[in-house]
């Protein structure tokens, strides 16, 4: 596992990291514990991996400026859902987590002009291996 570098600042690559970093914010201020960013394994990129009690989240960022493409949530779709969890299983065996609580959430972040955050809206427990979202 590895933290990638940080990203070019092109348009959608910023929107991105502004939403990773406003969702970032956001469960800290919940007393969320963030442990990694933007973790690559072989089968996919993991965009926080955040703490609380016991459990250790997994946590899809979806980050959008208007709403011609649909909800951020609603992007996650199955094949993506698959790879976090491939993703989250190498992660949890290099990390030695293998016993340990695990979820799947979704954070979706509204920007507005200048990147600012219009809305955040978080789905705890959004899938799991055996039962993805809808």
């Amino acid at each position: 596992m590895n933290q990638t570098p940080p990203r070019p600042r092109n348009s959608s690559s910023a929107i991105g990291a502004g939403g990773e970093t406003a969702a970032a914010a956001w469960l800290e201020s919940r007393g969320y514990t963030i442990l990694a960013r933007n973790l690559r394994a072989r089968s996919g990129e993991v965009d926080l991996v955040a703490r609380t009690g016991d459990v250790l989240v997994f946590v899809e960022v979806k980050s959008r400026t208007g709403g011609g493409y649909g909800l951020p949530t609603e992007a996650i779709v199955t094949s993506k859902q698959r790879r976090l969890v491939r993703a989250a299983q190498a992660f949890l065996a290099w990390g030695g987590f293998e016993n340990c609580s695990v979820r799947f959430d979704v954070v979706g972040v509204h920007l507005g002009p200048g990147g600012r955050v219009c809305s955040i809206e978080h789905v705890p427990d959004a899938f799991c291996a055996e039962r993805p979202m809808p």
